[in-house]
């Protein structure tokens, strides 16, 4: 069985206390007709929709509602696909790890473009943005493999924190307008691309802070797999030693 099968999920978020029972309450109540892979579609959509909204923001700064929609939207279908799945006994693990993960880094992509095509983000910052997310995953991804343990929050941050922070800042933009600020080396800029900046820092930082402490365990517990491992070794070969020359004298 691959690890992928039987790994350890965690995820322990900020908003678990509420998300966890609302989710429970939807797989209950969800008609027979949607099924896992419907909502997977519906994740999907809804990140095209939020592509779309953000670039419509060049027209009129209300399309920032129909981005909230988006997220929205997005939560029910990527978030709840899962634990349909998992409530009605039809997992398919390896299958929904594969088309997750791949249908988020799309999402991940069409939403930060969206973002750096409308007036509010710089497109180079929003680059910025997903790459730093994308490498945050791919370390992610990388640390289940090799530990068997798929930790889905970071900092008990996950993307429904996330959501939720781009659902307030469209608010604020919406009742605040698009205010910008000047910077020391790099002039003038928006308050939403410094925010996308700020969190594609932080997202960098933890990407090589904790990809450090990773490497770090796994050399130190690999280096302990090597000791054992030549010590059992050594004394298969002394205790060979020790019966060749008992056998020589019969």
């Amino acid at each position: 069985m691959s690890k992928v099968e039987n790994h350890k999920r965690e995820n322990d978020i900020l908003l678990g206390f509420l998300e966890r029972p609302a989710l429970k309450w939807l797989a209950a109540h969800m008609p027979a007709w949607v099924t896992p892979d419907v909502l997977t579609w519906i994740g999907i959509l809804a990140s095209i929709l939020i592509f779309i909204s953000y670039a419509l923001t060049n027209v009129s700064e209300y399309f920032l509602i129909l981005a909230s929609f988006g997220f929205v939207l997005n939560w029910f279908g990527d978030s709840l696909d899962g634990t349909l799945a998992r409530y009605r006994h039809i997992e398919r693990p390896r299958f929904g790890f594969l088309i997750d993960h791949f249908v988020d880094a799309i999402s991940t992509v069409l939403i930060f473009i969206g973002l750096g095509i409308s007036p509010y983000v710089d497109i180079t910052v929003a680059s910025m943005g997903v790459i730093a997310y994308l490498l945050v995953s791919i370390m992610v991804y990388l640390i289940t493999y090799v530990t068997g343990v798929f930790n889905i929050t970071s900092a008990k941050i996950g993307p429904t924190e996330i959501r939720v922070l781009a659902i307030l800042a469209n608010t604020v933009m919406l009742i605040i307008g698009n205010p910008k600020v000047n910077l020391p080396i790099f002039g003038p800029t928006t308050l939403y691309t410094l925010f996308v900046g700020f969190i594609a820092l932080l997202m960098t930082l933890y990407f090589l802070i904790n990809t450090s402490i990773q490497a770090r365990k796994l050399q130190l517990l690999d280096e302990k797999r090597l000791e054992r491992k030549q010590e059992k070794q050594k004394n298969a070969a002394e205790n060979h030693e020790t019966i060749a020359p008992a056998e020589s004298n019969h």
